[in-house]
């Protein structure tokens, strides 16, 4: 008969069955598997969604490469192009307005003219229907000469039906399709405008192409790769030869910026609480893998006992936790490819739901953190197994365990931080979060040790009721265990009070961006002798608040006495700004919506600028500096003053240069107002431009719908995967609360065996458990409030300012919290008899 031990790998599968049966793997499983789920969900979707952009990137442009400029682009271009084998096409945009005939109602509306040729779009279908309800289809055609389409929102606003003319300019056009969907419609604010879209032919008729005209052009070319590789690199050397002005080489984040900016700030929402969710799986994993390791100390000193090495004990435990970590990274990979698809359903309209199948490095992503997780900070205090003494079989008071070295413990915490960050996609914002829990972590073990020795020096044993006297004498009894108690709590109770604050807070300050009374429509061209008859029919329509400024056309010529151009600045961004001319206003007082950042503003400064801060970064220009704007050929100086944080998303009248006086003498001006347009009365805009036909009004109330309807989409996103957060937070809570319960029934028993009646017991482990609630849900609040402004501030640029009530709603909800979770993890310990906790405490 065989008597040699077994090998680590039996022992490591008897341990893992005989553990599984037990239960005693359950909470760690959990945690891993919420961790991987969260990640991998986000993961996921953010794989497909880059997938997806990638290959619809250049359906997004309409070519593979696209040229565009303020101005018919050189012809050398396009021989370029078509030396190169590509095929090419061009087009022309500009706003204009669009008007119905006087027997139709003679209704006006801004619209975003283009005009096409043959072989339009290069890339991407273009999709129409006869009429705005019928079926839409792909076509390869364009409008026949003397025919527009357009969008359906333009025959509502006109109140026009297909077939019916339609004016722009001088000449007439017949309606004759609906366009559904425009592949390179692009963003930008004349893309909010309703499109129409007419033969090139057609244009000259029109008449208004004009010297002065605002137009776009936009030179698309496509064909093999290495073909457009070789005049994407022409191009891009050709734009950046000096002299060369207004030309720009597109690429898909020029293609559709407002696709691009609501999703990463989704993703950003999605990545930080599924961080949120792995901080707090890992709290939960280490404090059961300690429990587990607390309850296996006997076995191990048997095992040793009969003459198992530590090396092989080693190696099992290694090999169980490795094949725990696997299976249940396993589940938690499949569970969050399965809760990615929610993402996908929940956030229609904003993505295709047709997204390319994922890569498998979300995969590779989740099973690393699992193993990560289960290693870093689970097998620490379990290896310690393998070195219990043998003696402890009959001495319990040896082999205890040890906290955990500090290289094992860095090691641990480095690698998964890494982890962390990669799977932020975002270093500010894994950097906030994974360094506020480690500072949080650190701050709560020092607050709570501190506190601990306060209270056992402040209650007098003498006077003070005798629970309240148990519960100190327990407490401090074992600091050890009331420090890692408090910090793991405040640890759990920090992230739930992070989601709360998200929620209300700051969700809240996103949705004030564009809030549901701002501003939706937005006039301009308006004449200084119209201004006063202007005002008065905006008051007559009952509309009391409006923006109302001087807007003037400048380019800037010189800074500090030199004179500049684009190749002064190194930047493509800087060179085109300083290629175009600037919106420029004055006002005596400061804009309410406009903060200043630095310097000072002083009403009717003569002499002052006031710069929005976005510009001076990329102008590089700061306080003190002398500028010169080319104004209708003259020159006005000021000295800059102050810089002012301007949001361009608030849906108000913003500009980049303001002076700080009532009025610019000598200069030619003209006016720019920003209202809510009266509800109760439909016919106002049609009137406005009656009365005023020179005037441009743009209605923004369908950008303003469709921006809150995609903060409510991504809402219900974050919101969705909360549930793994808060059940992680849960897991969390529970684990801290249980992680001494061994500890508390030997004593909850030896204090029963002695004449402690259960109702004493009770009173002292409520006030336990209040007292350690109390302390951290105020930790845990405060931090949440630095954090919280700290994610608002530097990763989602909001302007948030946290309630003083954050700090004692949260100390009564991490009182209830810990209340409720130890009535649930401990419910037993006052129900089991005396004489089977003492058996089994001597056993």
């Amino acid at each position: 008969m065989d008597h040699s031990p077994p090998s680590f790998v039996q022992l490591g599968w008897r341990s893992l069955w005989r553990d599984w049966r037990a239960g005693e793997l359950r909470l760690l499983v959990l945690a891993v598997t919420l961790a991987v789920a969260a990640l991998t969900a986000v993961g996921f979707f953010a794989d497909r969604l880059q997938n997806g952009l990638a290959r619809d990137a250049r359906a997004l442009i309409g070519g593979d490469a696209v040229i565009s400029s303020d101005n018919l682009p050189p012809a050398s271009i396009e021989q370029q192009a078509l030396a190169l084998g590509l095929q090419t096409i061009q087009t022309l945009g500009f706003p204009t307005m669009g008007r119905a005939p006087d027997e139709a109602g003679g209704a006006a509306r801004l619209v975003a003219l283009k005009a096409v040729g043959e072989g339009y779009p290069l890339r991407g279908t273009l999709r129409v229907a006869p009429t705005p309800q019928a079926a839409d289809e792909a076509t390869r055609d364009i409008p026949a000469p003397g025919t527009a389409w357009v969008d359906a929102a333009l025959l509502v606003a006109l109140d026009l039906q297909m077939g019916q003319p339609l004016l722009l300019g001088d000449a007439s056009f017949t309606l004759a399709r609906v366009i559904v969907v425009e592949p390179d419609r692009g963003a930008g604010f004349m893309s909010f405008a309703p499109r129409v879209m007419i033969n090139s032919a057609d244009l000259p008729a029109t008449g208004l192409v004009q010297p002065a005209s605002r137009l776009t052009y936009r030179l698309a070319v496509a064909g093999p790769d290495a073909a457009v590789k070789r005049f994407v690199q022409w191009a891009e050397a050709e734009v950046e030869k000096p002299g060369v002005r207004g030309l720009r080489l597109e690429s898909l984040e020029g293609g559709r910026p407002e696709m691009q900016q609501t999703l990463a700030r989704a993703e950003k929402f999605l990545n930080l609480v599924a961080l949120l969710a792995a901080l707090l799986c890992a709290v939960a994993v280490a404090i059961a893998a300690r429990g587990f390791a607390q309850r296996h100390l006997d076995d191990c000193a048997m095992l040793r006992v009969l003459g198992l090495s530590q090396a092989t004990m080693a190696r099992a435990y290694t090999l169980e936790f490795a094949l725990v970590g696997l299976m249940a990274s396993a589940v938690g990979v499949a569970l969050g490819y399965g809760v990615h698809h929610a993402f996908v359903l929940l956030l229609a309209g904003l993505v295709d739901a047709a997204l390319p199948a994922p890569s498998l490095n979300p995969v590779f992503l989740g099973l690393g953190m699992g193993l990560t997780l289960m290693m870093a900070f689970g097998l620490p205090p379990v290896l310690q197994l393998a070195q219990v003494p043998p003696l402890r079989v009959i001495r319990r008071d040896v082999g205890q365990l040890k906290p955990a070295t500090l290289a094992v413990l860095g090691l641990g915490v480095a690698g998964f931080a890494l982890l962390l960050l990669a799977a932020s996609r975002d270093l500010l914002l894994g950097g906030i979060a994974v360094g506020g829990f480690a500072a949080a972590v650190l701050l709560f073990a020092a607050v709570s040790y501190a506190a601990v020795r306060l209270l056992r020096a402040s209650v007098n044993e003498a006077t003070a009721p005798r629970a309240l006297v148990m519960a100190t004498r327990q407490l401090s009894a074992r600091p050890a265990f009331a420090v890692v108690q408090i910090s793991a709590l405040a640890v759990g109770l920090l992230a739930l009070v992070l989601l709360v604050l998200l929620r209300t807070d700051l969700i809240a300050s996103w949705r004030n961006a564009t809030p549901p009374d701002a501003p939706n429509r937005f006039v301009i061209n308006v004449q200084p002798e119209q201004g006063e008859a202007f005002q008065q029919a905006l008051r007559q329509a009952g509309v009391a608040r409006y923006d109302w400024y001087p807007m003037i056309r400048g380019r800037l010529v010189r800074i500090n006495g030199e004179p500049v151009n684009p190749e002064s600045f190194v930047g493509d961004r800087a060179q085109r700004l300083v290629d175009r001319e600037f919106n420029l206003s004055n006002t005596a007082t400061l804009p309410p919506h406009n903060p200043v950042v630095a310097g000072r503003w002083t009403d009717n400064e003569a002499d002052g600028l006031s710069v929005e801060e976005g510009l001076a970064e990329t102008l590089g220009l700061k306080l003190g500096d002398r500028l010169g704007f080319d104004i209708a050929g003259q020159v006005s100086e000021g000295t800059i003053t102050s810089l002012r944080k301007v949001d361009w998303g608030s849906m108000r009248v913003n500009f980049f240069v303001v002076f700080p006086v009532a009025e610019v003498p000598n200069v030619p001006v003209t006016y720019i107002s920003a209202y809510q347009a009266p509800t109760d009365n439909v016919q106002f805009d049609n009137a406005l431009v009656r009365q005023f036909p020179n005037i441009t009004n743009v209605d923004m109330s369908q950008t303003i719908a469709q921006v809150q309807r995609v903060l409510g989409q991504v809402i219900g996103a974050v919101e969705f995967l909360f549930a793994f957060t808060l059940a992680a937070g849960l897991v969390v809570l529970v684990a801290a609360i249980t992680a001494t319960r061994g500890e508390r029934e030997r004593e909850f028993a030896i204090l029963r065996a002695v004449g402690a009646g259960s109702a004493l017991l009770r009173q002292v482990q409520r006030i336990e458990l209040l007292g350690v609630g109390l302390l951290a849900g105020f930790l845990a609040s405060v931090v949440a409030v630095i954090v919280g402004w700290a994610l608002a501030r530097f990763v989602f640029e909001f302007a948030w300012t946290a309630s003083l009530w954050v700090p004692v709603a949260g100390s009564l909800a991490g009182a209830l919290l810990a209340l409720a979770a130890g009535w649930w993890g401990l419910r037993s310990v006052l129900r089991t008899p005396v004489v089977e906790t003492l058996r089994k405490a001597s056993a």
